[in-house]
């Protein structure tokens, strides 16, 4: 099983060997057509390394998944940097992270506002992340709401957001995600049969009013509760 490292202090294990590599990631990234410099300089910063079992970290600045464990991928850098750019989130914005994984999204969402919250529905991965979030957190850094549950019903309590991003397939648009939505908030979401999803912004454009815009292909591990696809 891989699980994020239990290092308590992982920030000091981020080298200048690591920066540089990240530095070349994100080069790469902006030549696959990433153009949001917020969102390059948020992936910059994240060590991605640290979501890694030490005896996997090679693989960490590839551009492309890696098991995690549990089913589960911490998702391609690409596929992080193309659904934070659709995302959009400013520095006010309220964020609701959907399957929070190995936590690599959520230290992403973060270096763009404080204001996230994250669900995951597996209690394993879901304590694993939230000991590593805790670690990488610098003094005076943001703190992510974080909640082990169905994902799919979003967080009414913490609701509206502002931003929705949902990091699993789903075969639909869950109804409680587009319930909790600001009026005039986003929801990125891949939507489609399994291996065979696009990538879907909905803007709320009022009280009963949405606007769905189908993009590019991807292919995602599946939404699973309620709102996704049966466990």
């Amino acid at each position: 099983m891989l699980l994020p490292s239990p290092d308590p202090a992982p920030r000091a294990a981020d080298t200048y060997r690591h920066r540089g590599q990240r530095r070349a990631l994100v080069a790469a990234l902006r030549e696959r057509g990433i153009r949001d410099e917020r969102v390059l300089a948020a992936l910059g910063a994240v060590p991605r390394h640290l979501f890694f079992a030490p005896a996997f970290e090679a693989h960490a600045y590839q551009d492309k998944a890696f098991p995690i464990g549990e089913g589960q991928t911490i998702s391609q850098p690409y596929t992080v940097a193309y659904q934070t750019e659709l995302l959009a989130p400013a520095p006010h914005h309220r964020v609701l992270e959907v399957g929070t994984g190995s936590g690599y999204q959520c230290a992403v969402l973060l270096e763009l506002t404080p204001h996230v919250s994250s669900i995951e529905l597996n209690a394993t991965l879901f304590d694993a992340a939230q000991r590593l979030l805790g670690a990488l957190r610098p003094p005076g850094g943001a703190v992510p709401h974080l909640r082990c549950g169905d994902g799919s019903l979003g967080w009414p309590g913490r609701a509206p957001f502002d931003r929705i991003l949902v990091t699993a397939g789903a075969p639909g648009l869950p109804p409680a995600l587009l319930r909790q939505l600001a009026v005039g908030g986003q929801l990125v979401i891949p939507v489609g049969p399994a291996h065979a999803q696009r990538m879907v912004r909905v803007v709320r454009e009022g009280p009963d009013a949405f606007a769905r815009e189908d993009l590019a292909p991807f292919r995602f591990v599946p939404l699973l509760g309620a709102g996704g696809w049966p466990a």
